[in-house]
């Protein structure tokens, strides 16, 4: 039988990130392309010790249905540690707990958003998101980055550009994929422009528990006096991926119809995780615990600078995060950035092109995110090598 598809999603294509993955399947491949914690960063005792503790004495509460909105105690210790941490949450705001930060992205989109609506992102940006904006019949219209982030001027010609603009979706703090972080100065005239258009703005946060170099930055939504931000963020990067435990913070309006969206996706966010999320914030050091993987990102981060340095071209740039889990890296102008992503992948190393995030699909790009949190150092090491091989040929 032939499928005739919903026009929602004949034109999205896979992931090229889920595509890249099954490459890897040759053992010999190392691999830049992931977004993936450190294995070493997950607290298996705690979280071992934790879950055998909750089966023995809340095993009826773990394996039911649970509210919509979330686990109550944790959502109570998420808003406690967000305004102890980010200054984030005022008395007009409501926390709902998401199946990842991806959900609450989706959700956000399919409460603001109708067919045609507009949603401005910069570009490049997070492929998932710009995925889940267009599954759900949004277009994405992407605004360039500079070294400090969005520039303002350029968001609010693009609100002038496109009347059907519902929603802007930012990472302002070391930034997926370009590791870039926003500076309060353009973060205050972002939130100017957006409160002269009365636009809300969907700031996504996975990143910002690890900064390991420079001065922490105010949040959005800490900013945010007009309840303008809705704020998202998850446990994948601090305690498990797998887990798919996240959250939003904002408006309590706007989580609310949040909440009906979800209601019909998954009734709620797996009930055990969220139990065991938090046991893990409310009686281990979660404080302590984000400081070790700060340590082991600097110093992979470090590493892979310095293996950057000493083995690419000098015509190849890239940028020195100070958190997060990215370095994007930019051959010359007009380079062709297909081939060289699969010059590298006959030298066996993976990165991800840069034209997968792009807000406009058609677009060409000169750049390729690398991933330091994932590969082992000998990997870092051997990776550098061979990636700087294929650079070097390939830009002769």
């Amino acid at each position: 039988m032939e499928f005739v598809f919903s026009d929602k999603l004949a034109a999205l294509k896979p992931s090229a990130i889920r595509e890249i993955f099954k490459s890897l399947a040759d053992p010999t491949i190392i691999s830049f392309a992931a977004g993936n914690p450190a294995a070493e960063s997950f607290p298996v005792a705690a979280l071992a010790a934790l879950s055998a503790d909750i089966f023995e004495k809340n095993a009826a509460t773990a394996l039911q249905y649970g509210m919509t909105e979330g686990y109550p105690p944790l959502r109570e210790a998420i808003a406690k540690r967000q305004r102890e941490v980010f200054g984030i949450g005022s008395e007009g705001d409501s926390t709902l707990i998401v199946s990842g930060g991806q959900q609450g992205i989706e959700l956000a989109c399919k409460a603001l958003c109708n067919e045609g609506d507009v949603v401005l992102c910069e570009n490049p940006s997070f492929i998932g998101a710009l995925n889940a904006f267009r599954s759900c019949g949004a277009r994405t219209v992407g605004v360039d980055m500079t070294a400090d982030g969005i520039d303002p001027d350029a968001l609010e010609q693009a609100i002038k550009e496109n009347p059907r603009a519902k929603l802007i979706y930012l990472i302002p703090t070391f930034q997926n994929p370009t590791g870039i972080t926003t500076s309060e100065a353009k973060r205050r005239k972002i939130l100017e422009i957006a409160a002269r258009y009365s636009l809300p703005i969907l700031e996504d946060n996975p990143y910002g528990e690890l900064r390991f170099a420079g001065e922490e930055i105010p949040t959005l939504k800490s900013l945010d006096t007009d309840g303008l931000v809705l704020y998202c963020s998850s446990f994948s990067k601090i305690l498990s991926a797998g887990m798919r435990v996240g959250f939003v913070i904002g408006p309590e309006a706007l989580v609310a119809k949040m909440v009906v969206a979800k209601q019909s996706e998954d009734v709620h966010t797996n009930l055990f995780f969220q139990m065991l999320c938090h046991r893990f914030v409310t009686e281990c050091d979660l404080d302590a615990h984000i400081r070790k993987i700060r340590a082991l990102y600097r110093r992979k981060c470090d590493l892979m600078l310095g293996e950057l340095e000493k083995n690419l071209p000098a015509a190849v740039t890239f940028t020195r995060p100070e958190g997060g889990l990215f370095i994007w890296c930019t051959l010359p102008e007009g380079a062709d950035m297909n081939a060289f992503v699969k010059r590298a992948i006959e030298k066996k190393v993976a990165v991800v092109p840069g034209t997968t995030f792009n807000c406009d699909t058609t677009a060409p790009s000169n750049s390729f995110r690398l991933n330091y949190s994932t590969p082992t150092d000998e990997q870092i090491i051997e990776g550098c090598r061979r990636l700087g091989e294929a650079a070097r040929e390939f830009l002769k």
